[in-house]
C-alpha cells in the first residue's frame, strides 16, 4: 500500500508553517508558480506580506510555541478555504550547542520550536483531515536527526524526536488516507546555517531544497531526503558500529 502524491499543485490549498524565509520562502515562490492557492505563516508578519504581494495567498502570522495562534490561524483558513489538502511545517531554530556551552534555557526553547512546534500544528489539521480521510502533512526535520553531530546537543535531539514522530504518523494515518512527508535537508544556504563556523558539505540553495520537497511530494515520498550525496552518506553512518561511526565524525568533521 503506497500513500498519495500531489499530481498537480495547481488549486491546491497549502499552508506553509515559517514561509517568511529560507526554504519555506523558497517553497511558496515554487507553489505560486504552480497556481496553488497558499497561506504564510510565520513570527516576521512584514515578511510574509511582502512575499504575499500579488499573489493569491493568506497571510497568518504566528508563533508555533502558542497553540492558541495556530487554532486561530486554522480557522481563519477554513473559513477561506473552506478545507486543507497540505500543511508544509518548515520552521524551526538552530542555535549551535556544546557540551562546554551548554545551555539549558536554549535547549529547552530549541525543543518547544523544532518538535512540540510541528505536533502542535499536526494537532490542529489532523481532525479534519481524518474525518475527510485525505490530506498532506510534510514536516521539514533534518539529516541532523540521523545521529549525535558536533554542535547540534540540542538541535539533534530536536530532529531525531521529528524523525520518530514521522515515522509513527505514517504508521498510524497511512490506512486513513492522510499522507505523511518526512522531509530532512542536509546543509541549505540560510540565515540558521550563516551561522555556522565552518565547511558545510554538499551546500544546496534554499531554491533547490524547495525542488526537491516538491517532487518528493508529488511522488507521494515518505522519507524525502537530499542531497544524496550527503543525506546517503549519513544514513550509512547510522548503521555503523560506534566507535566506528565516532571515529569517521572525527576524523571527517573538523569543528
Amino acid at each position: 500500500m503506497k500513500q498519495k502524491g500531489i499530481s498537480n499543485f495547481s488549486g491546491q490549498r497549502i499552508w506553509i508553517i515559517g514561509a517568511s524565509s529560507g526554504i519555506g520562502e523558497a517553497c511558496a515562490k515554487a507553489l505560486f508558480q504552480a497556481g496553488a492557492k497558499v497561506a504564510l505563516s510565520s513570527r516576521r508578519a512584514e515578511r510574509l506580506t511582502a512575499l504575499a504581494d500579488k499573489q493569491d495567498a493568506l497571510v497568518l502570522p504566528l508563533d508555533v510555541t502558542h497553540q492558541e495562534q495556530l487554532a486561530s490561524a486554522y480557522q481563519t483558513l477554513l473559513q477561506n478555504w473552506g478545507g486543507l489538502d497540505l500543511m508544509l511545517f518548515v520552521s524551526g531554530v538552530y542555535t549551535p550547542l556544546r557540551a562546554d556551552n551548554f545551555d539549558f534555557e536554549v535547549a529547552q526553547k530549541t525543543i518547544d520550536a523544532n518538535l512540540l512546534g510541528p505536533m502542535r500544528a499536526v494537532a490542529t489539521v489532523l481532525p479534519e483531515m481524518l474525518k475527510q480521510h485525505t490530506g498532506h502533512i510534510a514536516i521539514v526535520g533534518s539529516v541532523a536527526g540521523y545521529s549525535g553531530l558536533p554542535k547540534a546537543l540540542a538541535y539533534g535531539p530536536s530532529k531525531a524526536g521529528i524523525i520518530n514522530f514521522c515515522e509513527t504518523l505514517y504508521y498510524d494515518l497511512l490506512p486513513q488516507g492522510v499522507s505523511v512527508h518526512m522531509i530532512s535537508p542536509g546543509f541549505v544556504a540560510t540565515e540558521a546555517t550563516a551561522q555556522n563556523d565552518f565547511e558545510m558539505p554538499a551546500l544546496i540553495t534554499a531554491e533547490e531544497a524547495a525542488s526537491e520537497i516538491l517532487k518528493g511530494i508529488q511522488a507521494g515520498e515518505f522519507d524525502i531526503h537530499f542531497p544524496k550525496r550527503f543525506s546517503g552518506f549519513l544514513k550509512f553512518l547510522r548503521i555503523l558500529p560506534y566507535p566506528l561511526y565516532f571515529w569517521i565524525v572525527r576524523r571527517f568533521v573538523k569543528i
